[in-house]
């Protein structure tokens, strides 16, 4: 199986904390619109924000993806987006990421109070294709789709 390749960026390698987790059974619609909405925020702010939304406090917002999101009234303005949603198990998993990413900076030896999320990205995984037997001898189709989740983080 290959490895993993990370993006290249203009920080120091002992600055960097890096994690991922493969093969996740979460939409990557859902995953792009909380890794857009956590990208550049410090780790225990983004922390602290998922958890608003996974409590149902604060709904996330959703740019990409969004038809059928409806308007939310706990939307910041800040977003300038007013529909949203609340994934939740895209923000369990994201969530793991950021945890496993925190526990290497910590063995790294960073500073976790001044530690950024640099960069983080969800990409399409593998499809699982099953089929499922119908009435009259058919089948249908069943897709699993998966997603990989990839964080970088840096301290400033």
């Amino acid at each position: 199986m290959a490895g993993w390749i990370y993006p290249k960026l203009d920080i120091d390698e002992n600055k960097l904390a890096k994690a991922v987790i493969k093969n996740v059974p979460a939409s990557i619609r859902d995953l792009y619109n909380v890794c857009k909405a956590i990208r550049g925020m410090k780790l225990n702010d983004a922390k602290q924000f998922l958890n608003n939304v996974l409590e149902e406090k604060e709904a996330l917002p959703f740019w990409k993806h969004s038809h059928g999101a409806s308007h939310r009234s706990n939307i910041s303005p800040k977003w300038k987006v007013k529909s949203g949603r609340y994934p939740k198990k895209a923000i369990r998993y994201v969530l793991k990421v950021l945890e496993n990413a925190e526990n290497n900076a910590n063995s790294k030896g960073l500073d976790l109070e001044n530690v950024k999320i640099v960069h983080i990205a969800a990409h399409k995984g593998i499809v699982l294709k099953r089929y499922m037997p119908r009435a009259f001898g058919r089948s249908t189709r069943k897709y699993r789709y998966t997603s990989h989740i990839e964080v970088i983080l840096g301290e400033v």
